[in-house]
């Protein structure tokens, strides 16, 4: 993200868009058809001249399937392409099959790529391995602030100043100010935050409460932001899929639980968020009965229901449902059978692990048992996303914009994170959803999207296939030396304006 850039920018701070790479454009009445005009005498970072000619190249190679490139879905309106076509050399035209609801924030996520270097890796079918771990730095190229100098595999990327980058400042100098950005991996947070502490990295992108608040008692001088609820959504989900024989000898019982809208519900409403926010997150999180979280601004639906945890009604709901409490208070099923079943979690994320043991803990007040094991995240995904071999899991998502279009994936029906159900023919709310989330899609008013989304998250929180836990609050640091740090809630945190970012002496006038 550093050495790319894109047509359109989000800007983190406002979370509106700005020009890019284009420096304006202009949409057809109906809505269809976008014009981009690019900016003239750009230049990649190796000195090539840029022009239309590579944007149509870059959006050439995201639209062919054989790419398998993770934007394509964005690129796509009801199954149906989009066409790029260039007026000259710095004007585009964009072509979409039905107007589509801020089709410009698409353009941010589109780095676009030097097709002089990569157009005859491209057309031997060897684009996937066109930019290895070897190569040689000055074989990748961007339009971005910096370029690679130097890489070396589990210890540092090293990028330097780009002396092509075509933005200046207010005063006509060229931009980037600093000469060299090094990213280091850590490991671990404990190990980034002690490498903050001693000085050697001056920025702390994303941290957890506990560290935070270390940092806090003693910041020495170091510029600390909680800029509240992010765009993360932590979630507990169960596996409502279609099972085949053996599995539904293993899950099919605790399936049929999970199948009952009420029994969701009644999980949900058994869950302390606020007690979570508390312990976990030392106060830094929000509860959320949403995907949609507060640090959304324009999409959060404010007249929502507000999470807080109701023992009376989770047991009413289980008592609707067919359940009962036997004498021990252990919570049986209509057919006698105790209610337990098994939570996955990441192993590696010390939040989540004692989030789900909260939450193991609450849903005992109820009856209802359940066993937390936590997986190596990898495998965790296998289950999830391949074989369906699960009964329920803890985990979380974070939007990289704050546009419902971002979230397509999750809440459309076989979109690549709809976590719950990849293969059962879809419920009669999923359908429902599916017709909202496609039809905000191509709104061209923002009041249309909204009526529709917000009536998205409607279904969502009364069938809770995602239910929603906490959003965690972005904690960012960087030392006081850095100079126009500005963290914005967007990805990426600190890092999104690192073309301004500068270093001054210590204890000198900003």
């Amino acid at each position: 993200r550093r050495m790319m850039a894109d047509l359109v920018t989000i800007d983190r701070a406002s979370q509106n868009t700005a020009p890019g790479l284009a420096r304006s454009w202009s949409i057809s009445n109906d809505g269809l058809h976008y014009r981009l005009n690019l900016r003239r005498g750009l230049r990649f970072s190796d000195g090539h001249p840029f022009d239309a000619d590579d944007v149509l190249f870059t959006f050439r190679v995201l639209l062919d399937d054989r790419i398998q490139s993770p934007q394509r879905d964005l690129l796509l309106v009801e199954g149906k392409p989009i066409r790029v076509s260039k007026s000259d050399a710095h004007t585009v035209r964009v072509d979409f099959p039905k107007p589509y609801g801020a089709a410009e924030r698409i353009f941010d996520s589109i780095a676009i790529l030097p097709r002089h270097l990569l157009e005859q890796d491209y057309e031997q079918g060897r684009l996937q391995s066109a930019w290895p771990v070897t190569v040689a730095p000055e074989k990748i190229a961007g339009l971005g602030p910096f370029r690679l100098k130097s890489y070396l595999a589990g210890q540092r990327i090293v990028l330097e100043r780009n002396p092509y980058y075509w933005r200046t400042d207010a005063k006509g100098q060229r931009l980037p100010y600093l000469d060299e950005l090094v990213f280091t991996p850590a490991g671990g947070e404990d190990v980034q935050i002690a490498r903050f502490v001693e000085g050697s990295t001056q920025v702390a992108p994303r941290l957890s409460a506990r560290n935070f608040a270390v940092l806090a008692r003693d910041p020495k001088g170091a510029q600390l932001a909680d800029l509240g609820p992010s765009l993360e959504y932590a979630f507990l989900f169960f596996n409502l899929n279609a099972l085949d024989s053996d599995k539904q000898a293993r899950l099919g019982v605790a399936q049929s639980w999970f199948l009952d809208r009420r029994f969701r519900q009644a999980v949900s409403a058994a869950i302390d968020r606020d007690a979570i926010v508390k312990v976990v997150f030392d106060g830094r999180a929000a509860a959320i009965a949403s995907h949609v979280t507060p640090g959304n601004r324009r999409w959060f639906l404010t007249t929502g229901a507000k999470p807080r945890r109701d023992l009376d009604l989770s047991r009413r709901l289980l008592a609707e449902a067919g359940f009962r409490a036997s004498a021990n208070g252990k919570l049986m099923d209509a057919q006698g059978r105790p209610v337990r079943f098994t939570l996955l979690t990441s192993s590696s994320n010390s939040e989540r692990l004692q989030t789900a043991t909260m939450i193991r803990d609450d849903l005992k007040a109820v009856g209802i048992e359940m066993d937390v094991v936590p997986f190596e995240f990898r495998a965790l995904l296998d289950r999830i996303l391949k074989t369906h071999d699960y009964e329920a899991c803890l985990m979380a998502l974070g939007g990289g914009d704050a546009d419902p279009n971002s979230e397509m994936n999750v809440w459309t029906t076989g979109g690549a994170t709809h976590f719950w159900n990849f293969n059962r023919t879809p419920f009669a709310w999923e359908t429902e959803i599916d017709s909202l989330m496609r039809r905000q899609l191509t709104a061209t008013s923002f009041a249309e999207r909204k009526r529709d989304y917000d009536r998205v998250q409607q279904i969502a929180a009364r069938e809770l296939p995602l239910i929603p836990l906490v959003s965690p609050h972005v904690l960012v640091a960087a030392k006081g030396t850095l100079g126009n740090f500005h963290p914005a809630v967007l990805d990426h945190n600190t890092l999104w304006n690192a073309d301004v970012l500068y270093l001054q002496a210590p204890g000198s006038a900003r």
